[in-house]
């Protein structure tokens, strides 16, 4: 199997990154701090224009639970609508019901609302109760493929679940791993799992040009997040992800 991988970019720059990187495909994405939510119009239809590889716009109205209403539901169709309209290759979504399942009427409509493009269900997967009868409601829905951590907050936690989830899906959906991947740990994950689809940031933060720093306010106050930090995609980490998954493939 080709070792895929897909860069989840947060602003045209990091798109332009992942692309020189040598990255397939991009999920784009605004708010990662919040786990990712849809990009602006504007930011799509920048990145659509600067980029050829295959883009994927999150369709995700906040952070939070994947419980939405009647209301927000719209706004994804609306959101669906214009992604389409502005030539994207495919769509990210992922709707739960208050159980802890997926809700296969709403993720039906959005699939079929995508369609030519294609859908990734995202890790809202790892929020559901039970993650191999999500599997099963997923491929039913139409979905290509899943990106998941194996329930667990990085995909090295997850990888015994992650294995399964690759035997049980048997070439019916792809498992794309998540959270935590970088280029230290690719290969243990590649043969510890057979994953061979892989979601990264490739990020770091880039020191701000700013010159004047007022020190008595503070903006984000997020621990572990540089106030005058930048966050963008590294090329050069894109680039050795992507070489040691291919050197471990072929091993």
């Amino acid at each position: 199997m080709p070792f895929t991988l897909e860069i989840c970019a947060a602003s045209v720059a990091s798109c332009i990154a992942a692309e020189q990187g040598g990255a397939n495909r991009i999920e784009l994405c605004d708010n990662l701090l919040e786990g990712g939510t849809t990009p602006s119009y504007a930011t799509i239809a920048l990145a659509r224009e600067k980029v050829k590889i295959d883009l994927y716009p999150i369709i995700r109205p906040r952070g939070g639970d994947f419980l939405y209403s009647d209301l927000e539901f719209e706004v994804m169709k609306k959101d669906i609508e214009l992604c389409k309209q502005l030539g994207c290759n495919g769509v990210v979504i992922g709707i739960l019901t208050a159980d802890g399942r997926v809700d296969k009427e709403r993720c039906k409509i959005l699939t079929s609302l995508a369609w030519p493009m294609g859908v990734t269900f995202h890790r809202a997967f790892d929020m559901t109760d039970n993650p191999f009868e999500a599997l099963e409601d997923i491929i039913a829905i139409g979905c290509e493929r899943i990106l998941t951590s194996g329930a667990r907050n990085t995909a090295l936690e997850g990888a015994s679940l992650l294995k399964d989830l690759v035997e049980r899906a048997n070439d019916r959906i792809a498992i794309m791993a998540g959270s935590g991947v970088r280029a230290a740990n690719i290969a243990q994950l590649i043969k510890t799992t057979g994953v061979t689809e892989y979601h990264t940031s490739a990020k770091a933060y880039e020191e701000s040009k700013m010159v004047y720093r007022n020190p008595n306010v503070s903006m984000g106050g997020i621990p572990g997040v540089p106030e005058y930090g930048i966050s963008a995609t590294q090329k050069k980490e894109v680039e050795l992800i992507r070489e040691i998954g291919e050197k471990t493939l072929l091993s």
